[in-house]
């Protein structure tokens, strides 16, 4: 247990956005059975408890997490029978693109170059490029607060945009199955690359960043707003608007945790006030 777990540990080397303060403890479980071990003396010790992949749409504040924070990127095995794709909750989605496509499966092309791991992008349902999580969701694997495994299949997911029933229920995810179609290896793989050649040419990816900062807000999309009001480049301290693409804020450098929240906060109250349309974090702010 020692070997993964550290007390009073800095939050901003495992988190994309590279902010926070500390946490209380940082669990790196190798595999399952460590897991199940660190929630457990996590609970019997009454701590707060919070299972992140690679942070990639997390923002904790400066102050840190008074509780327990465990990133499951060591627990990221992948494995391919037939037209599914079984991944653990660390494995990043780009793996598992990359997986799929080299088993001439086509449906998660949409998946690869998003900065999150498995665990994160079912929990929230990510997408992009007009793709979802959703789209080829088979079942998944989870544990119930009391360390109890339950299977979970795409209707009992609750699926919408930007939305699982795992926001709800306080389950972890354990491992996620996916049903997909079969494809021409070559096919697959320019579509994926296009989609990168896409992410690389409007995103700030030389950055630190949490990726799309809002939701996208009924037919209109927020960086479009940001922009129309002006707020391109618009700064507080060390985060700012990006001038590449307004629906990114991104950390310079110097950011603060706090820096970047203000910022959140300032450009979605602008917003409001210019176009009366309110936009909503994607970001998962933990402050």
């Amino acid at each position: 247990m020692y070997l993964t777990v550290k007390a009073n540990t800095p939050l901003a080397p495992f988190c994309s956005m590279k902010v926070g303060g500390n946490a209380k403890y940082i669990g790196t479980p190798e595999n399952i059975d460590e897991l199940n071990s660190i929630i457990e003396f996590m609970s019997d010790k009454n701590e707060k408890i919070m299972i992140l992949g690679n942070a990639s749409n997390t923002l904790f504040s400066d102050e840190g997490f008074d509780g327990a924070v465990i990133f499951t990127t060591h627990i990221n095995e992948i494995k391919t029978e037939g037209n599914r794709i079984t991944a653990y909750c660390g494995a990043s989605l780009t793996s598992v693109a990359v997986a799929a496509q080299k088993n001439f499966l086509s449906g998660l092309e949409f998946a690869y170059g998003i900065p999150g791991t498995v665990g994160g992008g079912v929990f929230m349902n990510a997408g992009a490029y007009g793709g979802e999580i959703s789209d080829c969701f088979y079942e998944a694997v989870c544990l119930t607060p009391d360390l109890k495994e339950v299977v979970l299949t795409k209707q009992d997911m609750n699926f919408y945009y930007r939305h699982s029933v795992l926001s709800e229920n306080s389950y972890t995810l354990i491992k996620a199955t996916f049903e997909l179609k079969n494809g021409d290896n070559e096919a697959i793989r320019t579509k994926m690359d296009e989609f990168m050649r896409m992410r690389k040419d409007k995103q700030p990816l030389e950055y630190p960043s949490c990726g799309s900062t809002f939701k996208r807000p009924k037919d209109n999309y927020a960086g479009c707003l940001i922009e129309q009001c002006g707020l391109k480049g618009f700064s507080i301290g060390g985060a700012e608007v990006s001038e590449k693409h307004a629906g990114f804020i991104i950390n310079k450098g110097n950011a603060s945790a706090n820096d970047i929240i203000k910022l959140i906060d300032y450009v979605s109250d602008f917003v409001f006030e210019k176009t009366g349309v309110r936009l909503e974090p994607e970001v998962r702010i933990i402050r």
